[in-house]
C-alpha cells in the first residue's frame, strides 16, 4: 500500500470509535488476515461519509483489480459490506446477495455484516480464502 493511503487507513481507524456491534474489531481483523496473506497487495479507498473500502489483489492477478472489497458503510452504527467477484467463490449455504453489477460494474456476491457473529464471520473468511487462492492461479 502507498504510504500516503496507508496514514489514511491508519487515522481512519484510529478515529473509529468501537460500538456495541463490534464492526471495528471485524474491520481490524480481516484487515489483519489480508495482511498475512501471501502476495496481497492492499489499497485504501476513502469515500468520506459514505464507504471506506480496503481492496485486497493479488500479485499474480492480471484481469481483475481485486479479489476482495471489505466496505466499511458509514451509518450509525457503521457496518460491513464484503464483496467478491461471483466467479472467484461460492456460497454453498446461500449467506451472500447476489448484485448484479455491484463490483467494479461486475457481478458480486456481497455478505453484510451489522454486528459481530462468529459463525458468519468464519463463514466469510473462508470466502476470502477461496478468492485469494482463485486469485493466485
Amino acid at each position: 500500500m502507498l504510504e500516503e493511503k496507508e496514514q489514511e487507513l491508519e487515522l481512519f481507524i484510529e478515529e473509529w470509535q468501537e460500538t456495541p456491534e463490534k464492526n471495528k474489531k471485524m474491520f481490524l481483523t480481516f484487515k489483519d488476515e489480508l495482511q498475512q496473506k501471501d502476495r496481497v497487495i492492499l489499497d485504501f479507498v476513502p469515500r468520506v461519509g459514505v464507504t471506506y473500502s480496503l481492496r485486497a489483489k493479488h500479485a499474480a492477478q492480471k484481469n481483475k483489480n481485486l479479489f476482495v472489497m471489505v466496505d466499511v458503510i458509514e451509518d450509525k452504527p457503521r457496518w460491513l459490506s464484503i464483496c467478491f467477484y461471483g466467479e472467484m467463490i461460492t456460497d454453498p449455504e446461500m449467506r451472500g446477495d447476489a448484485v448484479p453489477g455491484g463490483l467494479l460494474g461486475e457481478d458480486a456476491i456481497c455478505f453484510d455484516l451489522a454486528e459481530w457473529d462468529e459463525d458468519f464471520f468464519e463463514y466469510v473468511k473462508k470466502r476470502i480464502e477461496e478468492a485469494h487462492k482463485c486469485a493466485g492461479q
